[in-house]
């Protein structure tokens, strides 16, 4: 069983476009056209065109691209944002911390022709904001999954609740959870495969695959397959494997 994945995108369109080229080159390879491919979420923040990236999945979508869109926290923080800035964005801060230069949806705003959205009053900006943000957008956003089963991988923004089953898994967890996933080398059934925190290149740990190679800070958006539990990593000059410590 294939499936391709693709890490956190931060508002990088031009990346995410050259991971889906990586991707086109490997199913020429193949020839396999129907294999799914599951974004990892975090498609906003940071990057110089959110609004793009956005556009280019929902276009891809509407082509009939075998693709699956999941949530990340910063997509969930956008969405908190426009329907309340007042209001709580999950596990982080108020809604409103989103605009932070630290997590950088200014530069998501900016994306939709509102610049500065950091240093002017709150209410004026988030009245804009709404009106300049597409409904298309909104719903999409509104519509994301949190989590994706295939086979043996479960594909996923942040991680889970190690030992707690998935249909209990809360959403601030698949989200925003590190410290109690990333430290747990226990086998969580399927191989977990995800984003959130950032790293210089893919990670293998034998019970999960870390892909999010840092595009909210100049880094790619990294592309990789599956097949079975054996993962390789997209290049240009085609795939290399992806293994845990112990089987390199």
């Amino acid at each position: 069983m294939r499936s391709y994945a693709v890490g956190d995108v931060h508002g990088q369109r031009a990346r995410l476009a050259a991971a889906h080229a990586l991707i086109a080159a490997d199913r020429a390879r193949t020839g396999d056209a129907e294999a799914p491919v599951i974004h990892l979420g975090d498609l906003v923040d940071r990057g110089p065109d959110s609004a793009g990236v956005i556009d280019d999945l929902l276009a891809g979508l509407a082509a009939g691209a075998p693709w699956l869109v999941l949530k990340g926290n910063h997509d969930r923080l956008f969405e908190g944002y426009l329907d309340d800035p007042f209001g709580p964005a999950g596990a982080f801060a108020p809604a409103h911390a989103w605009l932070n230069p630290g997590i950088g949806g200014a530069a998501t705003l900016a994306s939709y022709g509102l610049h500065a959205a950091g240093d002017r009053p709150l209410v004026p900006v988030h009245a804009e904001a709404v009106a300049r943000v597409p409904p298309a957008h909104r719903a999409f956003l509104a519509g994301l999954p949190l989590w994706h089963l295939r086979g043996a991988v479960l594909f996923v923004h942040a991680g889970i609740r190690p030992g707690v089953p998935l249909a209990r898994q809360r959403e601030d967890d698949l989200l925003w959870i590190r410290e109690d996933f990333l430290g747990d080398d226990g086998d969580h059934g399927p191989l977990v495969v995800h984003g959130h925190t950032a790293v210089a290149a893919p990670e293998h740990h034998g019970n999960r695959v870390n892909i999010d190679t840092r595009a909210g800070y100049g880094g790619p958006v990294t592309a990789v397959v599956i097949e079975g539990r054996e993962v390789f990593v997209l290049g240009p000059g085609g795939r290399r494997r992806l293994a845990p410590p112990q089987l390199r």
